[in-house]
């Protein structure tokens, strides 16, 4: 049976580009060192520009870069010739990415990085280009055929020049010891900040938490619970720790079994659930669905300094 024209072409893009990959990891070397050494001491910020598909690479670089401990900007060269220049400073490196080595319009940019003396990174395929010549270190790209024979369009060396990018950051980022802690600031927002939030992140503090003292009589102890609107109440030791807590599904138990109780120690669980500051909101939200439980004090010292409720959770997109 023939096969599909479609598959075997998408096929074949995918295999030149996997093999170009391939060629480019096999080419990591000193010079790939040299521009690690060069960025961890970078004091001011990465400096990214290209043109047309190099600089649609070059934007996504940056934003990597960026994202993940290094200070980086796109620049488009073209407006770089017009007025854009006045944010390159001494501080700074430049990363130019260009195929040919010999685009124009990068001209002016890498003019004027040599006039005030900063490092320039090339991203290109040519060794012998302007470009690779006046660069301070020139990142050569395999010589690998474009996946389109007939135009020569960008395609296996944009994917090189991206993959190259990743190189550079995520070396950088174990260089540097970036945790993801640190990732997480920087994507305070959307489903990454929302699955490295941290039970601190979520937690309800201060007034909002529902706490009586031991020996509280029950009735009073009820009245907080309600108040709260968290469908529990915890209890504290003269010493302010947590020594117990009563839920809502507590109370429904006591009266389906006709008890009275007079004080909230009678009733409560003497061994709550807690959970630290620390502890990974997604991680917490698995721990309370486990437990079949929908809330949980959060302790430091055996200190309640905060609580959560499974709803806390789903407001902040977290399941």
């Amino acid at each position: 049976m023939n096969e599909n024209p479609a598959h075997k072409a998408g096929r074949r893009v995918i295999d030149l580009e996997a093999a170009a990959l391939s060629a480019l990891s096999d080419s990591i070397g000193e010079v790939f060192d040299a521009v690690i050494e060069e960025l961890v001491r970078l004091e001011g910020r990465l400096i990214v520009s290209g043109m047309g598909k190099s600089g649609h690479i070059g934007r996504k670089i940056a934003a990597t870069l960026a994202s993940t401990g290094t200070p980086a900007s796109y620049i488009h060269p073209g407006e770089a010739s017009h007025g854009d220049l006045g944010m390159v400073g001494q501080q700074d490196i430049l990363l130019a990415l260009s195929r040919s080595g010999e685009t124009t319009e990068l001209g002016d940019l890498i003019a004027h990085a040599g006039a005030v003396d900063i490092p320039i990174i090339a991203i290109t395929s040519k060794a012998a280009s302007t470009l690779a010549r006046t660069a301070t270190h020139a990142l050569i790209l395999p010589d690998m055929d474009e996946a389109c024979a007939v135009t020569q369009a960008p395609t296996t060396s944009t994917t090189m020049m991206a993959a190259l990018g990743d190189a550079i950051a995520v070396t950088l980022l174990e260089r540097k010891n970036f945790t993801q802690e640190d990732f997480k600031r920087f994507h305070p927002g959307g489903s990454l900040g929302a699955l490295l939030s941290t039970v601190e992140d979520i937690m309800r503090t201060g007034e909002a938490l529902p706490l009586v003292a031991k020996g509280t009589a029950m009735d009073e102890a009820l009245a907080v619970m309600g108040h709260g609107g968290l469908g529990c109440v915890g209890v504290l030791g003269d010493d302010g720790s947590l020594v117990g807590m009563l839920t809502d599904g507590d109370v429904r138990r006591i009266v389906t079994g006709k008890k009275a109780y007079d004080i909230i120690d009678q009733g409560m669980k003497s061994d709550p659930f807690t959970l630290t500051a620390r502890t990974r909101a997604s991680d917490a939200v698995t721990m309370l669905n486990d437990r079949k439980i929908t809330q949980a004090f959060v302790i430091e010292n055996n200190l309640p300094i905060g609580i959560v409720h499974m709803h806390d959770f789903l407001r902040a997109q977290i399941r």
